[in-house]
């Protein structure tokens, strides 16, 4: 994965590169682990949800490894550039964060759980970076597709602050906005189940080992 050059800062939308009004790109119909279509509309009954917590390739795996997740993808989200190539987002001109879009059943996960799973995989407090992976495309995000998603994912970071803050660590920096007006571009062929695709590839995410506390928020997304 990349690591920049230059201190990473965010572009203005002014700043930010034009993009093109159609992916260069294909996705994969199907999931290689699931089985199920990456892409919606999805079965009546699952919810969406999008999360941002360092190099997509070990988050995704994470999550496709949780009962009750239906499918999984990857992306770039909460950026200016349409339909923007990996190259461009990890040049820090495009906005985005690298993401991972969670499609599940919440009769068998929660919301609040998939949370819980999101703080506990990475280290929230770094800004723009995770680890030796440096970079805006790099910083943590929760996109809300609901009210009760919204609240929820505030009270787990409220609740996630108390046991870092007591186990020395800084302010968490995760951005949480609503995923409307954030569009989640799907990535190149080549980046979706990649860690299924190349099981001793790279992964550089990693959690604190701090327990995040679940219960703090509806269940419900």
């Amino acid at each position: 994965m990349f690591l920049t050059r230059r201190t990473p800062e965010l572009p203005t939308p002014e700043q930010a590169l034009r993009g093109r009004p159609e992916p260069a790109f294909s996705v994969p119909s199907r999931h290689t682990v699931l089985g199920n279509p990456l892409l919606g509309p999805y079965p009546e009954g699952l919810e969406v949800a999008d999360f941002g917590l360092g190099c997509f390739w070990g988050a995704e795996r994470t999550f496709w490894q949780t009962e009750g997740v239906w499918t999984t993808l990857v992306g770039y989200q909460g950026g200016f550039t349409p339909n923007p190539s990996y190259e461009e987002v990890c040049s820090g001109l495009t906005g985005h964060t690298e993401a991972v879009r969670v499609v599940f059943d919440p009769k068998v996960v929660s919301y609040a759980e998939l949370l819980k799973i999101f703080w506990e995989s990475h280290n929230p407090t770094q800004g723009f970076r995770q680890g030796n992976d440096v970079g805006t495309q790099y910083r943590s995000a929760i996109y809300t597709h609901s009210p009760d998603q919204e609240k929820a994912a505030e009270a787990s970071r409220e609740s996630y602050q108390k046991v870092l803050t007591g186990s020395g660590y800084a302010t968490i920096t995760t951005e949480i906005l609503p995923a409307e007006g954030r569009t989640f571009y799907p990535s190149e062929a080549y980046h979706q189940q990649y860690l299924d695709k190349n099981p001793g590839g790279y992964c550089g995410i990693g959690g604190t080992g701090v327990s995040c506390p679940i219960g703090v928020a509806p269940a419900q997304g």
